[in-house]
């Protein structure tokens, strides 16, 4: 048997046993989710350092603090989301218990992503621990420094509820094998394709966070100053290794230099004149990514930046103008700090280009108009939408986060997270009583019955605590007149 097999059955027979299902046990290995991040925080900023060429402010801001906010937020929040949930009743079921009951999936494999190798890996495992599954969590091999001090969970969380499985592709292909309650993959749609077609084999429900192009529009009306500003930091984070970076500007030709010029000024105040040797500005992950992304410059005109120095994996931070459709580096996402500007002709055009397209993982959209954002929002299809700002999104945890199409399924964060690992079970519990409500569903099927059925089915009402005994009365007032004048 493979260690891959046995951490899964292990995990599953544990389970079973109902050990995860005190909501106790869960808020307090949540907390011991939170004591690896304080005491492990030297390593893990050791290991980002070494993967990423991450700073330790870099680490913290990007890393630690949104995963603190959501350990935070589920601790505190964790009794009302597994709470029984009240839902509307119709005239049928007024005097009954309706519910939705909040339970367990089961066993959950997480695979994460090498780009925020603790954030987007660890997120998912809040969730999955909230939620009171079992969870075997797969680092991706790429930042294996990072995945090396995954390993320490084991110190800190029940490690046959929630093992950590690391390796390379191999490994990966052998959990796979296995049978999951639900499988949560962060990475790219190639292999999405394969964790979906995997998990269909056991009828297995994924929740895939993808990517893709990610479209920045510039309306040439809005301040262009502040845009390019925060589309620089957007777009040069984790040296634009992040799923939701701006891919590609859409602007119109008569603003494409001042765009140029702006962006410019923003890298020179950002990362200096020398970006190479400065400490916040990262590294490609590996000699395989830097040969692709210097690949897709080849036939682009480079307008700020195209340096690079393959033995440290550096590119610097670079725009590219006059990009076509047809240019390599709009054929896949860039995931990287090359910045291409497309030129249209206004919003429409625009629209048209973004809709020719997969739907991205986030769209953004720069402008002074309501109108234009607007039109924005109800012509097009992503993710997210954000208006005249950039990844911020990713930092609220009211707000779903998440793909459409090739973009990716399924959503978490906060309480998404909680639902997205859930299994919603309906509940209704009548009582042996009031029977004579019930002679209008059971035959003869006669056209009186018919009529009274729909008053009763169709019927939506809110129920409050003051009017709910006088509703129910009035209720089985109602059915006995109905049932001794119609239905005997």
């Amino acid at each position: 048997m493979s260690r891959e097999q046995l951490a899964v059955q292990q995990a599953r027979k544990v389970f079973l046993t109902g050990r995860s299902k005190p909501l106790q046990y869960r808020i307090q290995q949540l907390k011991n989710l939170s004591r690896f991040i304080t005491e492990r925080e030297k390593d893990i900023t050791d290991a980002l350092r070494k993967d990423l060429y991450k700073s330790e402010n870099s680490t913290q801001l990007y890393e630690i603090l949104g995963l603190v906010g959501e350990i935070n937020l589920a601790v505190s929040k964790l009794a009302e989301w597994a709470a029984p949930r009240p839902v509307s009743k119709n005239l049928l079921t007024i005097s009954d218990e309706v519910f939705i009951h909040p339970e367990p999936l089961g066993v959950v494999l997480i695979i994460g992503a090498w780009n925020y190798p603790i954030a987007v890996t660890l997120q998912p495992l809040v969730g999955a621990i909230a939620a009171g599954n079992a969870a075997i969590t797969k680092p991706s091999e790429v930042s294996s420094h990072t995945a090396e001090v995954m390993e320490l969970l084991r110190h800190y969380l029940d490690p046959e509820m929630y093992p950590v499985v690391t390796g390379g592709v191999p490994e990966t292909q052998e959990l796979l094998k296995q049978r999951f309650d639900h499988i949560f993959y962060t990475g790219n749609s190639t292999v999405g394709k394969l964790v979906m077609e995997a998990a269909a084999r056991h009828l297995t429900p994924v929740t895939l966070e993808l990517g893709g192009k990610s479209p920045c529009y510039i309306d040439k009306n809005c301040d262009i100053r502040i845009a390019c500003r925060r589309i620089t930091w957007g777009k040069y984070v984790n040296c634009g290794q992040t799923c939701i970076a701006p891919d590609y500007i859409l602007c119109e030709p008569s603003i494409q230099d001042k765009v140029i010029d702006e962006i410019q000024k923003c890298i020179k105040e950002f990362y200096t004149n020398d970006p190479k040797s400065f400490a916040d500005y990262g590294r490609i992950i590996n000699q395989r990514h830097f040969k692709r992304l210097i690949a897709l410059i080849e036939d682009s005109t480079v307008a700020i930046g195209g340096d690079s120095d393959e033995a440290e994996c550096y590119i610097a931070p670079t725009v590219l103008k006059d990009v076509t459709s047809q240019s390599k580096v709009m054929q896949e996402e860039i995931f990287g700090p090359i910045l291409p500007i497309v030129t249209i002709n206004g919003i429409k055009e625009a629209i048209q280009f973004i809709n020719e397209r997969e739907k991205p993982l986030a769209l953004y959209v720069f402008s002074s108009s309501n109108k234009v954002i607007k039109q924005m929002i109800s012509d097009t299809s992503s993710g997210a939408l954000l208006a005249n700002d950039c990844l911020v999104h990713y930092t609220i945890s009211d707000l779903p986060f998440g793909g459409v199409g090739n973009s990716g399924t399924g959503r978490y964060h906060g309480k998404y997270s909680f639902d997205q690992l859930s299994h919603l079970r309906s509940c209704l519990i009548k009582k042996l009583n009031m029977e004579m409500v019930n002679q209008m569903r059971y035959p003869p099927h006669t056209a009186e019955k018919l009529r009274w059925a729909r008053v009763f089915l169709l019927k939506q009402i809110n129920l409050s605590k003051w009017r709910q005994m006088a509703q129910v009365a009035m209720v089985a007032a109602l059915a006995a007149f109905v049932v001794q004048r119609f239905l005997r």
